[in-house]
């Protein structure tokens, strides 16, 4: 018997009926609907109408704001309604709190489900209809229309057969022919496994094969960053061997650097800190919300799973979108709308990083049209852990194998894989089950319960379960030692799964412990009293082979050594090829203004406020840089400063650097234009480069010879910059499938991205600077050395529709002795505010600067340079910077070694007026270029 409960808000415009009836208006242009309401729908099963009662009155029904059905319509008036629930088997994170809520009822509830019902009301025809829930309500991978009442909420079913794979006999177009469709190796490849099962004269489980693409994938191989090159004829080193080796950049400040989930350096008084970002690109492109929920949920465990266990205690958000006013037509085939996924992942970052407890410190987000196939969509965490439990450890033969949080299901299964090739238009339709659902709640219970087992020492080695799931969390974990599992004893959210699924299945919310069997009582009585399911599936044996169990079935039984060392290295050949770009310069402008104007609205420069107050910056009560200060506190701040130690003065900078554009035009200099953003970000606040490190992130087009080479030129730019600034990469992350391929054939490459975080110590976090300007009468100087030549990729260009082949030159010479300065300067609290200069040039910095001082400000382009002046406004040249100081002696006192330039004074007046030599060129109201750099993205989210 199947009970149903619906819900309602008693009022007749709840939030969401609300925020959907917009939605429709502005997406859809659909102006027929006079209301819309909004109806909860939860299915019982398995037990009596009198329990079914006690659950919907205790756990479903707020009865202040709330009417309820019981078994009955809540709404019989409407002109039109529709149901939608996940499918069967698709992770419904309600779900598990409803039966945990059940259990503590003391009722035995079999099974449960949530749904929504939308009540349209007015003339709504069926073409309208179907418009909204294809494009606004439904996710056809995921999600269904309800028909009818369904008969039964349990899923059950008979795990299909192991099979076996004839691998041995396979022809080679056999072979690739078993590859293409979820494994995603090549035929070199696909021959080794053929070769080794030869060699042990026997035929593969599908187990096997799953496992081997598992681990061999371009997603956990890093098969490219492993490869030799051979770039325009002159063989190199590996990418990933060429970025590790900056380590030795700083060997004092490193604590565990790329042998981890994450990175981590020293930190004071016996802690260490710690770091990784990743990216969730391919599951935010077919569902954003989903995507990028578990995105954040994923690196939250990375930092989670470090050494023995780190408490996360900040997180960071980095997106890449089209333009959300991309007319429809430009989108490509089986593609979501941008705008769409614009709101849907930040809705996703802000849902799961708010439940969880964790503050959303530092982000961006960025716009190009090319990224309108495939986002990009980073995700980042920071961590603190006792530098004595910072160490990544192995499993012992005979430690335990636990599993701890969330079941396992469908869901993900060959989410590494799918993540390793290219999207077309059938992936949206092809991948959905490599797409997860986060549970938040569920991963709260997880980090308090591991860092209650880390400071009782029951935990000898922990990692998350990723991508691959049991496959990469178990094989690695016992790599060294060997593995035997019995997969009869895992968890699981519904029977009928075969023994491959449940091994690199990618549901949410798991961690895999290695427990001494001495420590297994107190291990179970810490995870039931933090309300978190704890299972014992194997042990670590000491025979250094993964063996694999279905009740008596042996379905796995492979060397930990083919597995991780059987891959074999690839040569790879880069050729560089020259860009196709005609240099335009654009007319100079009569009126300075209009281009500022829409430079201040562009996407890459306007507020990003209405969205990011919707992320907690305070939870923890850690945060004492906050993104936004000033007057009014929308003064957009350069990084964040955590606090994580109650009471003590010190305490964690994170900044971060990427600018998509230029890297189409340059790879090279595109590469250190992120990375000097990046650090200057860090630098601006208040931190010193010698107390921090670095991280990359590559989100790079397929991997073809042209991609190649400028991913190779990327690199270089990273080990360069590195050794240049003394500072160390500890951590990083590879997604080179950013290519989009169209049902004629046609390849198109998303801008390539490379992402660098950047984190370190500060001794006193009261000794930061904030942007916004603090009093009229100030001096302001430009420090650093811009380029006024080279405005390629520039938001100015962008504006005019413009192009120039070559992007802004950082002046390397002088870098470190800039960024030395302006540390010093801000240590002896001389700084009164500063801002670097990034997209918009100086003329988005100093609007920036008085936005949130509220205070006007006069400068004179000709007290900078002779050039044009709206190459001067608008150069965007990283690694400079516009500082508010007190007078031009302490300007001089502070800067004489380095490049600067007094370039005029902060007002007391709500104007900023631009002159040439004293010629006044424009003079625009605060308010006015305020409320245009606020607008934009406003009316996304409105």
């Amino acid at each position: 018997m199947i009970y149903t409960i619906r819900t309602a808000s008693k009022s007749a415009t709840d939030f969401k009926s609300q925020g959907l009836l917009a939605e429709i208006k502005r997406t859809l242009k659909i102006n027929t609907i006079k209301n819309l309401k909004t109806v909860k729908v939860f299915r019982l099963e398995g037990i009596t109408e009198k329990e079914a009662q006690l659950i919907a009155e205790n756990v479903l029904f707020e009865p202040i704001d709330q009417v309820m059905s019981f078994d009955k319509p809540l709404i019989t008036d409407a002109d039109k309604v529709i149901e939608i629930s996940y499918k069967p088997g698709v992770m419904n994170p309600e779900v598990a709190s409803i039966l945990k809520a059940a259990q503590d009822l003391k009722i035995n509830l079999k099974a449960a489900d949530s749904s929504w019902e939308y009540a349209f009301y007015g003339k709504l025809s069926e073409k309208e209809l179907n418009s909204i829930t294809k494009r606004l309500l439904l996710n056809e991978t995921i999600e269904r229309i309800v028909k009818s009442p369904p008969k039964t909420l349990i899923i059950s079913g008979i795990p299909a057969k192991t099979k076996i794979i004839p691998i041995r006999k396979l022809s080679e177009s056999s072979l690739v022919t078993l590859s293409q469709k979820d494994l995603f190796l090549n035929l070199e490849e696909m021959k080794v496994i053929q070769n080794y099962f030869k060699k042990i004269n026997r035929d593969p489980t599908d187990f096997e094969v799953e496992v081997l693409a598992q681990t061999w994938s371009e997603h956990c191989g890093h098969k490219t960053f492993k490869a030799k090159l051979i770039i325009d004829g002159v063989a190199k080193e590996p990418l990933i061997k060429r970025i590790k080796g900056t380590a030795s950049n700083n060997k004092s400040l490193i604590v565990s650097a790329f042998v981890d989930n994450s990175g981590v350096i020293d930190f004071y008084d016996g802690f260490a800190i710690c770091a990784k970002v990743e990216t969730h690109n391919s599951p935010s492109a077919i569902e954003p919300y989903g995507g990028a929920m578990t995105g954040a949920g994923g690196v939250f465990r990375d930092v989670l799973g470090t050494g023995q266990g780190a408490k996360v205690i900040s997180a960071s958000d980095v997106f890449c979108f089209a333009p959300w006013d991309l007319p429809e037509k430009d989108l490509p085939p089986g593609c979501l709308k941008p705008d769409f996924i614009f709101r849907k992942v930040v809705y996703g970052i802000r849902d799961y990083g708010n439940r969880v407890g964790i503050p959303t410190n530092n982000g961006s987000v960025h716009f190009h049209p090319d990224f309108k196939a495939k986002p990009t969509v980073a995700a980042g965490a920071y961590g603190l852990i006792p530098k004595n439990k910072a160490a990544k450890r192995s499993p012992n033969k005979g430690d335990l194998i636990i599993t701890i949080g969330g079941r396992t299901g469908r869901d993900g299964v060959h989410g590494a894989t799918f993540s390793s090739g290219e999207m077309t238009h059938k992936t949206l339709d092809t991948a959905g089950s490599a797409v997860q659902i986060g549970n938040a709640i569920e991963e709260k219970r997880v980090i308090d319960a591991v860092l209650a087992l880390r400071d009782q020492n029951l935990i000898q080695a922990i990692t998350d379960c990723g991508a691959g799931g049991f496959s990469s969390a178990i094989g690695e974990m016992g790599e060294s030692v060997g593995a035997k599992v019995h997969l009869e004893k895992v968890p699981l959210k519904y029977t009928g799964l075969a023994p491959w699924e449940i091994f690199v299945s990618e549901s949410q919310e798991r961690m895999i412990l290695a427990i001494n069997p001495k420590n297994l009582k107190k291990a179970l009585e810490t995870c039931k009293l933090y309300n978190l399911e704890m299972a014992v599936i194997g042990e670590f044996t000491g025979d250094k082979m993964l063996k694999a169990f279905f009740k008596k079935e042996k379905v796995c039984d492979l060397q930990m050594e083919f597995i991780h060392n059987g891959l074999p290295q690839r040569t790879m050949i880069g050729k560089t090829v020259g860009k196709a770009i005609k240099n335009q310069s654009p007319a100079k402008p009569k009126d300075l203004s209009i281009p500022w104007k829409k430079i201040l609205s562009h996407g890459n420069v306007a507020s990003k406020e209405s969205f990011v107050r919707m992320y907690d910056h305070n939870v923890q009560g850690t945060n004492a840089l906050h993104p936004y200060s000033g007057e009014d506190f929308d003064g957009p701040n350069n990084g964040a400063v955590i606090k994580p130690i109650y009471g003590k003065p010190y305490g964690m900078v994170v900044s971060h650097g990427l600018n998509p554009v230029l890297n189409t035009l340059d790879p090279y200099w595109g590469s250190i234009w992120a990375i000097t953003e990046a650090v200057a970000n860090f630098v601006v606040i208040g931190g010193n480069i010698k107390d921090a490190a670095l991280i990359d992130n590559f989100v790079w087009p397929f991997p073809d010879t042209e991609s190649l080479a400028d991913l190779d030129k990327s690199v270089d730019a990273c080990v360069a910059m590195a050794r240049l600034l003394a500072m160390p990469f500890i951590s990083g992350k590879d997604s080179l499938s950013s290519t989009y391929r169209y049902p004629s054939g046609k390849i198109l490459k998303i801008p390539p991205v490379l992402l660098i975080s950047v984190f370190g110590k500060i001794p006193n976090v009261a000794k930061t600077v904030t942007s916004d300007f603090k009093r009229s009468n100030s001096i302001i100087v430009l420090l650093g050395k811009p380029d006024f030549e080279n405005l390629g990729g520039s938001t100015y260009f962008d504006v005019t529709n413009s192009q120039f082949v070559n992007p802004p030159k950082v002046d390397i010479k002088n870098l470190k002795a800039v960024f030395g300065s302006l540390t010093s300067a801000i240590g002896k609290g001389k700084v009164l505010a500063a801002h670097d200069i990034s997209e918009g040039g100086i003329a988005a910095a100093i609007a920036e600067m008085s936005f949130g001082g509220g205070i006007g400000a006069k400068i004179d382009l000709g007290k900078i340079s002779d050039a044009r002046e709206d190459f001067v406004f608008f150069t965007e040249t990283a690694g400079t910077f516009l500082i508010e100081i007190e007078s031009e002696k302490s300007a001089k006192e502070n800067f004489k070694d380095v490049p600067y330039r007094i370039i005029g004074t902060t007002t007391n007046d709500a104007y900023i007026s631009v002159y040439q030599n004293k010629h006044l060129l424009t003079k625009q109201n605060l308010i006015e270029l305020k409320n245009i750099w606020q607008k934009p993205i406003v009316e996304v989210f409105n």
